[in-house]
């Protein structure tokens, strides 16, 4: 080189590949620093043969790297259903037809009077126990490959608890509809100690594990409101289970009550959602 940039001889040579390595060397050390010689460089190289090839071969790279045009999102049925699957097979949705189902026959069929109150006293924990029983690797055996993807941890968890509430509700609600019942809370009473049970249970389950959670929430239900009144001194179960359930869900002071549960348990989900990424360790 001569002066300050490469001469044409030396870039010359260094394109057609005669140029010695040490000269070759030495060239490429100053086109590091020199942009005028590295532009003459890039222009005698492209006049050779293999300029041709190292230009369909950068075409070929730029094609690769470029992103593909936009295109219409595919549908996302067929991925909410394989998502939500596990929360309506198995054993628990039989359970919740078994569930209304025998509640109706115990009061149009055997005549008994707390049908009502016993759905009602149950009913809470349906939905809870169908959370349970749709999520983990006992439920799902894609588990290991859907707890992998980017909608695991809560928000499958919850895609499942939707789906089990729109199940269990409307069921559990109809049947307490044609149940009579003098003196019980209403048909609807059980939705939101349901609701929060359902939070409680997913709440808990960032800390317990869900399944544990489950079997808290759901167990210390049924041992609060069932195990008063099925061992009343006098025998009047039907009536003593009425007054319980009476006591949990009557009256807009105690759904109010459990509307603020409500609202209190999904603050605490939400502020443990990271728990959820993983859950099956429990």
């Amino acid at each position: 080189m001569t002066g300050r940039h490469a001469p044409e001889t030396l870039i010359a040579r260094y394109a057609d590949g005669s140029l010695p390595d040490a000269d070759a060397w030495s060239l490429e050390k100053h086109l590091e620093s020199c942009a005028s010689c590295a532009g003459r460089v890039s222009g005698a190289v492209r006049a050779t043969a293999a300029g041709a090839v190292l230009a369909d071969v950068r075409d070929a790279v730029l094609a690769a790297a470029t992103p593909a045009p936009a295109e219409a999102p595919p549908l996302r049925t067929p991925r909410l259903l394989w998502a939500a699957a596990p929360a309506v097979r198995g054993a628990w949705l039989p359970a919740v037809l078994l569930v209304a189902l025998g509640a109706v026959l115990l009061a149009h069929v055997a005549g008994f009077s707390g049908a009502r109150p016993l759905l009602l006293a149950i009913a809470p924990v349906v939905p809870v126990a169908g959370v349970a029983l749709s999520y983990g690797r006992h439920a799902d055996p894609l588990h290991e490959l859907a707890a992998s993807t980017p909608s695991a941890g809560l928000r499958l968890v919850l895609t499942r608890t939707a789906v089990v509430l729109a199940v269990s509700l409307p069921l559990l609600t109809l049947a307490g509809l044609v149940l009579p019942s003098p003196g019980a809370p209403g048909a609807a009473a059980w939705l939101l100690p349901g609701l929060t049970l359902t939070l409680a249970a997913l709440a808990l389950g960032g800390w317990l594990g869900l399944r544990t959670a489950t079997a808290v929430t759901g167990g210390g239900w049924l041992c609060a409101v069932l195990a008063p009144a099925l061992a009343p001194p006098d025998g009047a179960v039907a009536r003593h289970l009425s007054d319980q359930l009476s006591a949990y869900v009557g009256g807009a002071a105690t759904q109010g009550g459990w509307a603020a549960a409500a609202a209190l348990c999904a603050v605490l989900l939400a502020a443990r959602r990271t728990a959820y990424d993983r859950l099956e360790r429990f």
